[in-house]
Formats: structure tokens, sequence, C-alpha cells
């Protein structure tokens, strides 16, 4: 133990002693433990803000779009040519399902509201057209009001259900329940307050303005291309797998895909979207841990530099201590533990310095921080192992040294 404390108080001794070349080295250990905590810690807390989504919106959920929500290939020229799913189809859906199930339909742009107080919202304002089951099978509750009904949808009404900035921004944060909004040229009555959700990576899901979808085609909706997305909900896991097949055999009808061509149109539930975003991470991970690696190797042939040199200036202190006794395993042990504390410091620094980037990211994304403790273990494992393997030459060095000949060193 006293031989433990005694090489990391001389490798502390060391570091003062050599700030610059210490500090170098030490922050390309940083660098490399920053890179492997940091980025395995950040894609952590994205698959669980990812995972927390899907599962309020449900776990018996499924969604169907004309092209994929995530996607690997360079395949967008042929989902460009794919024909729009259009509202007409979805009902045609609706209509045509045998199995008990809710069936969503949404479609939204970006454009720019006016109050009936006079103020403008910037062009940023999410509005969304939607049907009467929209709100139960997106878990997306009202705090004050009411939702969309059936009626809103089949009579083609000019009303709104508004998010939390929107009654900030252009409400002053008063209640604007039956108080209208502009949305082109069409006056639109608000009949309900959506609860707030926040932000998810930065982007604020208050920012909206939902309306029936009828009203959204007729009046909005001035692209005829444009494609409405549909959610089915179902009640179980074994009506889920029904519905999905039932699904894609009435759609693959409804268009007119002949047998043996692929669909065109996506259906993905929320466990594949899952399975997709963590695919799409794990190659930003294994790229940062790639980056962490070469950072860390780079930061081990400096701490051998510097253990060698340390070897080389203190060639009398060695000889000395050989000489009233040390043993080459006592020599030997000083210094790989001399390069294992200096391996350790640039750690801590490294996950300090990860902590703080995701308490950051947190901050400005609103994503919940997962730092799981087994990473911060795995980065000061790492050092450990890195300043024993670089550590471990010079250190066979030193105690290989001749003790007279070490003494007549100069």
């Amino acid at each position: 133990m006293r031989q433990i404390i005694e090489g990391i108080l001389i490798a502390f001794d060391s570091v003062r002693s050599n700030k610059l070349r210490s500090s170098l080295t030490i922050l390309s250990i940083a660098i490399g433990i920053f890179a492997i905590s940091g980025s395995t810690s950040a894609i952590d807390s994205l698959n669980s803000s990812v995972s927390r989504q899907l599962q309020e919106i449900g776990e018996y959920s499924f969604s169907i779009t004309r092209n994929p929500k995530v996607s690997f290939s360079i395949g967008f020229r042929r989902f460009a040519r794919r024909k729009p799913i259009t509202y007409k189809l979805a009902k045609e859906l609706q209509s045509e399902l045998t199995t008990t199930s809710l069936v969503s339909v949404e479609n939204s742009t970006t454009t720019s509201i006016k109050a009936n107080t006079g103020i403008t919202s910037d062009p940023d304002v999410e509005v969304t057209g939607v049907n009467e089951y929209y709100f139960t099978v997106n878990n997306t509750p009202i705090e004050d009001g009411r939702a969309i009904s059936m009626e809103d949808v089949f009579n083609k009404q000019s009303v709104a259900v508004v998010g939390n900035d929107v009654v900030v921004k252009v409400f002053n944060g008063n209640n604007p329940l039956n108080q209208t909004i502009t949305i082109g040229s069409t006056n639109y009555t608000i009949i309900g307050v959506l609860k707030s959700k926040g932000a998810v990576m930065g982007q604020s899901q208050d920012n909206v303005v939902i309306i029936p979808i009828t009203t959204y085609n007729e009046k909005v909706n001035d692209n005829r291309f444009s494609s409405v997305d549909i959610t089915i909900k179902a009640f179980s896991k074994p009506e889920l797998i029904e519905i999905m097949d039932e699904t894609t055999g009435i759609l693959r009808s409804l268009r007119n895909v002949k047998p043996g061509e692929e669909n065109d149109f996506e259906l993905l539930s929320n466990e594949n979207v899952s399975n997709q975003f963590s695919t799409f991470t794990s190659f930003i991970s294994v790229f940062g841990a790639a980056s962490g690696v070469i950072a860390l190797i780079v930061a081990g042939v400096g701490i051998m530099n510097i253990m060698l040199v340390s070897v080389k200036e203190r060639t009398k202190e060695i000889g000395i201590r050989k000489a009233v006794g040390a043993t080459r395993t006592t020599i030997l042990f000083q210094f790989v533990v001399e390069a294992i504390t200096m391996c350790q410091i640039g750690g801590i620094l490294g996950v300090s310095i990860s902590y703080v980037g995701l308490l950051l990211l947190g901050h400005f994304t609103n994503i919940e921080i997962v730092f799981p403790i087994n990473s911060i273990l795995l980065s000061l494992l790492i050092c450990t192992v890195l300043g024993s393997s670089f550590g471990l030459y010079p250190a066979w060095k030193a105690s290989k040294l001749d003790p007279i000949e070490a003494l007549r060193y100069e």
C-alpha cells in the first residue's frame, strides 16, 4: 500500500514538474475518454428518450407512411415516385378493416398564424389536420376545452386546438378558448388547449395548431401531392399482428400493387421504429468509440515517452534506491503506478467533461440524461489498462538499470 501511495505522489510531482508535456498527454487521454463515455451516454440518453416517446404513443400502435421515417438507403428517388396516401384512401382502409382498432389520420405544414389580439406568429407554427381519433391514438391529452370531434371533421368546421407555445406567443398567456386565429384567409375558433409536452431534441412539441383534416384539406393544404400519415392502434399484441397483416393486404389492393411487387408504402410498428433508431445510433456510438480508441493510443504513446524521459531524468535516483535495497519488482511497480495514475487523471477529467457536456445537452434539448455508472467504471478500467500497457516498457527499463552505472549517471 505504501508503494502505491508513493507512486501516486511521485506521479503528481512529475505532472507538476513537466506541466506542458504532462498536460498535453493528460488532455489526449481526456479527449479519448470523453469520446468513448460521452458518446455512449449520449446515445443511451437518445435511445431512452425515443423509447419513452414511443411508449407514450402506445405499445400496440403502428404507422403507415408514404416514405420511410428513418432510411439508410439512397433509394429516395424510388420513394418519390410512390403515389400519395390520401385521406380518401385512409377512409377506405378504415371502412374495410374487420379487426377492432382506432385509425388516426394526420397531415401537417408550417405557417404563420394571426390572433384576434393582432399578434402574428413566426412562420414556424405546425398546423396539423387530424381526424377524431388522433388525440386518443397519439396520446395527446387536452388540458382545457375539448378535442376535435367526429362532427367537426364531418362538417368541416373551422375550429382549432392549440399548443401552449401558441397561447404564450399570440395570446400573451391568456385563456384563448373561444378566441379566434387566422390561418391563411380563414378564421378558426379555439375550442381546446393541449397539455404541454415540452421539447424533444431542442424542438418544441407545443408550437402547434390542430384542426379537422377535412378543413385542412380544403383550406390549408394546397399541395395535391402531399401524403397523410396513418396511425392504427390495436388493443393487444395478437390483434396488432393481425391488423398489420390485414392492413398490408387491404392497402396493396387499394393501391393496385401487383403480386410479387414490393409495397409502395411503409408500415412500421413502434418497435420497428425503435430498432431502426437504435441501429442508426449504434453507428454513431461505434464512430465515437473508434475515435476515442485512436486518441487513447496516441495518448498511450505520449505516456510511454513521458515515462522514458522520466526514467532517464531519474536514473541516479533509481541507482540510489537500488543501492539501499529496492528490488527490481519494487522499481517496476513504482513506475507502472505512476503511468496508471497519470492515465487516471486524464480519465477523471474526460468523465467530468462528458458529464458536463451531457448536462448541457439535456438542458438545451430537454432529453432525459442517462449517465450509467458502468460508463464511469469502464473509463477507469480503460485508463488502468492503458497506463499499465504503455507504462510497462519504461518501468521494465528502469528496473533493469545497473545500480553502479545508474549512480555514475550525470
